[in-house]
């Protein structure tokens, strides 16, 4: 399916578009969920050969890849390919990192890597079955086993015997609380109480009407700027811990709500703003898990009872809910289950050209 993607062009057997020699030609699949895009990179020569030589765990090989390979990032990332809001994940499917799994996932942002996803795991539970990657899928339903770097996640995907289907649900790392009313003194808007949640990667959580915005109708412009600031104020007043790396110990956005955490059937609507002032157009799903973690540890929830998250941005919606209480280190921890759906945009071959100055894409506000 991949090669179709090369021919076609008018002229008689030209490859296009033409690429300098020692150039990359990046193939990709291109996906969204909720509105959130995935640009999937089914094969990294060197995320394969370094993963395939030794017993690098994927933190590790996300250092490495960080380290040696960053121009792949920007350049299908960043601008001109990618945009300010673009996500990406790099698939290796054998080797030390995807041990005992189908895949293993490394996930790619404008400011660099992720730990965890969860919208691109919705998207990479069917790109696994219906790219061959899991080696007998069943019908109505196909278990998928993920590696990321927080940890396994399982995705668990529909299947008809020919291509997969929504939604696709997934069950988290353990997520739990970090600390609940935690008061921040944030520049421009004084005392702030925010929740810190793991769902895979930190988050601070803050009702929007406490910076005195309303998710729904604030400018994007104004949400986007207060969540950061609560960011920044976090990282600079609140030291995080992780039970098994210093790696997973980092901030990786605030989630703007519409407080209404006490649980109802109605949707409750929230923002992410992660890594350097992006903005998530879908629910968030590693938000979503670690949001559900805090409800439950707070009593606002019991196990098994559904909820839905609106994304401020685009509308779209995810599902969570607490399916099993468990212990993660010293932490009372919960596995959340996340429900979205994930659609295919297309395929994609992007070239470099070595002459090209902006050739590693390039970013700005």
């Amino acid at each position: 399916a991949m090669a179709a993607a090369e021919g076609g062009g008018g002229g008689a057997g030209r490859r296009l578009p033409p690429h300098s020699p020692s150039g990359l030609v990046l193939q990709t699949v291109e996906m969204h969920t909720g509105g959130e895009p995935l640009r999937i990179i089914p094969r990294l020569e060197e995320a394969e050969e370094a993963s395939s030589s030794g017993a690098m765990s994927l933190l590790s090989l996300r250092r490495e890849v960080a380290a040696t390979r960053d121009h792949v990032r920007r350049a299908l990332v960043h601008e001109p390919r990618g945009h300010a809001g673009m996500y990406g994940a790099v698939v290796v499917a054998s080797g030390a990192a995807a041990a005992g799994a189908d895949l293993a996932a490394l996930f790619l942002h404008g400011a660099g890597y992720s730990t965890m996803c969860g919208h691109a795991v919705l998207a990479l539970g069917r790109f696994a079955l219906d790219y061959g990657l899991v080696a007998a899928p069943s019908c109505p339903e196909t278990a998928v086993r993920l590696r990321c770097p927080c940890g396994p996640v399982t995705a668990f995907v529909p299947w008809d015997g020919h291509r997969s289907g929504n939604p696709v649900r997934f069950h988290s790392v353990p997520a739990f609380t970090a600390a609940t009313d935690l008061t921040i003194n944030v520049p421009g808007h004084g005392k702030v109480v925010v929740d810190i949640g793991y769902g895979g990667t930190f988050y601070a959580f803050v009702s929007a009407e406490q910076l005195g915005l309303d998710v729904c109708s604030s400018k994007t412009r104004d949400l986007v700027s207060a969540a950061s600031a609560v960011t920044k104020a976090v990282k600079n007043q609140f030291k995080l811990h992780h039970p098994e790396s210093e790696d997973l110990a980092f901030l990786y956005g605030t989630i703007l709500t519409d407080g209404k955490d006490a649980f109802s059937e109605e949707p409750t609507t929230n923002i992410c703003v992660f890594a350097d002032e992006q903005v998530d157009r879908s629910p968030t799903g590693s938000g979503v898990t670690a949001r559900i973690a805090l409800q439950y540890h707070k009593g606002l929830i019991q196990l098994n009872q559904t909820r839905s998250f609106r994304s401020s941005t685009t509308g779209s919606l995810f599902t969570g809910k607490a399916v099993k209480a468990t212990k993660f280190g010293d932490y009372s921890a919960v596995i959340v289950e996340v429900s979205g759906e994930a659609f295919y945009t297309g395929t994609a071959t992007f070239t470099v050209e070595e002459e090209d100055p902006l050739k590693y894409g390039f970013f700005f506000k």
